[in-house]
């Protein structure tokens, strides 16, 4: 059975470990194993890490919750582990509310009048040319996987 590491800000939320175990029984329904950040029981910041480092490494399939968190950009720590996958040649899928192009969410400038950049991505094109990304929630992400027969 492979295995699904379940990127994301998910584990910010203050029913984080219901929702672990919600996307975990997704991955079930679709033929995966999922792995959640909140399955160790890793206390610090050092020990997060490595923790979520090692369930990556186990891992098959990343599929990341690539939706904004805190602005007009998905979590940092998730996009660091997405780059981290990249490089273990792992399949990298993520999903997204809406894949409407962010020039057009944003507009040529942003709110600090920084320039958006035009590709027609959803995001920056460092997540976007690494990673398949579906609109919709994590259970179309988790379809799509198992439409590609990861």
């Amino acid at each position: 059975m492979k295995k699904i590491y379940l990127a994301g800000y998910d584990v910010f939320y203050e029913d984080a470990a219901e929702r672990g175990k919600k996307l975990k029984a997704l991955c079930r329904k679709y033929g995966f194993e999922g792995l959640f950040p909140l399955d160790s029981e890793a206390k610090t910041a050092e020990e997060i890490f490595s923790a979520n480092i090692g369930l990556i490494d186990e891992a098959d399939i990343i599929a990341a919750n690539l939706n904004d968190f805190r602005g007009n950009d998905p979590d940092s720590g998730t996009t660091f582990e997405l780059g981290y996958a990249y490089a273990r040649k792992k399949a990298l899928y993520g999903y997204r509310d809406s894949l409407e192009p962010l020039r057009d969410r944003l507009g040529e400038r942003d709110g600090q009048g920084f320039s958006v950049e035009d590709f027609g991505m959803s995001i920056n094109l460092m997540p976007g040319c690494c990673c398949i990304i579906v609109e919709g929630d994590a259970e179309a992400c988790l379809k799509r996987i198992k439409e590609d027969n990861l």
